[in-house]
């Protein structure tokens, strides 16, 4: 991607339920962004999900794919929908479509606590987290996707695939991050894989591929952790750990409780990389429950637009956009440092979670 400061163009997925009200919220702060820093971006809104599917038959249609293919980032809202399934009983999922299309290899979960945001854990040095799970998004056992089968009633079966291509691209990427995120935090990063390698022998393929990937980052430190102690140590000692890529499902299940300890999903954003394309959506689902009520908690939503800034920066759009992604994660730290609370812990709605964001916000 070669882009320049006035040729950035997004595509806007809403997606669902309070996907739609957490992207307008977060477009709204966008905006405030886009004046102050000169930033040259065209949006474009693209319909697929659940409700589409329901509309149309089709949850993403092919154009509508192309053209957010052809953007130069994709910010999608949330997709799917309780009451809406495909014939054979599966979630509509265009999110995931996405990640397999465009090899989103790379699934960025941030987990870091906010200033001001109640923690789940009553230790001293909660506030001190700040670590990447980093999802393999295009196989493991997702790779099982559309392709499981059922034996004559008696028993079903899913395949899990570790590639050697994959495995090295992700690990290539997680001691890149922790080199960049050594540099801005000014502390040494460690990378550790979180594996089953004892039991899986894709998964001690895996560890394998790490080790040989570690081995061109010597200034990197190193390691790996049995999924089931890094359940434990996540809720014993969360600030021992910066960047941990995992498999598919291992980074599915442990993003969500990763969340859990920064407040809930309505705090964790997201972002699926791949070597062209990317895609920002919060963690969080549609949020059927709480759908319609204006009380859903923008700032996941909104720190995903803040990683989709600073990645447009890397990839060429210009050291504003860069700027503009910190200010906005400064903003988002700010207000709620200086008592912004949202529904979750009994106080305001979306729109007001956004407005006192944007009012950090200079100019």
């Amino acid at each position: 991607m070669a882009l320049g400061s006035n040729s950035v163009r997004i595509a806007v997925m809403p997606g669902d339920g309070i996907g739609v009200e957490v992207t307008e919220a977060t477009m709204a702060v966008m905006q405030k962004l886009v004046r102050r820093h000169g930033l040259g971006l065209a949006t474009e809104t693209l319909q697929a999900g659940a409700f589409t599917y329901q509309e149309t038959g089709t949850a993403m249609s092919e154009e509508t794919f192309r053209r957010a293919e052809a953007a130069d980032a994709i910010l999608l809202g949330a997709m799917g929908w309780p009451g809406i399934r495909y014939p054979d009983g599966t979630e509509i999922a265009p999110q995931l479509d996405l990640r397999f299309r465009l090899g989103l290899y790379a699934g960025m979960r941030p987990i870091r606590a906010i200033p001001g945001v109640p923690l789940a854990l009553a230790h001293p040095r909660a506030k001190e987290i700040d670590l990447v799970v980093l999802r393999e998004s295009t196989e493991g056992l997702f790779w099982a996707r559309g392709r499981g089968e059922v034996i004559e009633d008696r028993e079903a079966r899913d395949t899990m695939v570790i590639t050697r291509a994959t495995t090295e691209r992700l690990s290539r990427f997680a001691f890149r991050l922790a080199e960049r995120r050594a540099q801005r935090l000014g502390r040494t990063q460690k990378v550790t894989l979180v594996d089953k390698a004892n039991v899986f022998t894709s998964m001690a393929f895996m560890r394998k591929v790490f080790r040989e990937v570690a081995a061109e980052f010597p200034e990197v430190p190193s390691g790996e952790h049995y999924i089931d102690a890094m359940a434990l140590d996540l809720v014993r000692r969360p600030w021992d750990f910066d960047v941990l890529p995992m498999e598919n499902m291992f980074g599915d299940i442990i993003s969500d409780l990763g969340a859990g300890l920064i407040g809930g999903m309505g705090y964790a954003p997201s972002a699926d990389i791949g070597d062209d394309h990317a895609v920002f959506q919060p963690s969080h689902g549609t949020g059927p429950d709480i759908a319609g009520k204006g009380i859903a908690n923008p700032t996941a939503m909104i720190l995903s637009a803040a990683m989709m800034l600073d990645w447009l920066g890397t990839r060429g759009a210009g050291q504003a956009w860069a700027d503009a992604a910190g200010e906005l994660e400064a903003a988002v730290d700010g207000a709620f440092a200086h008592g912004l609370r949202s529904a979750e812990f009994g106080g305001v709605g979306t729109r007001e979670v956004a407005q006192a964001i944007m009012e950090r916000i200079p100019g």
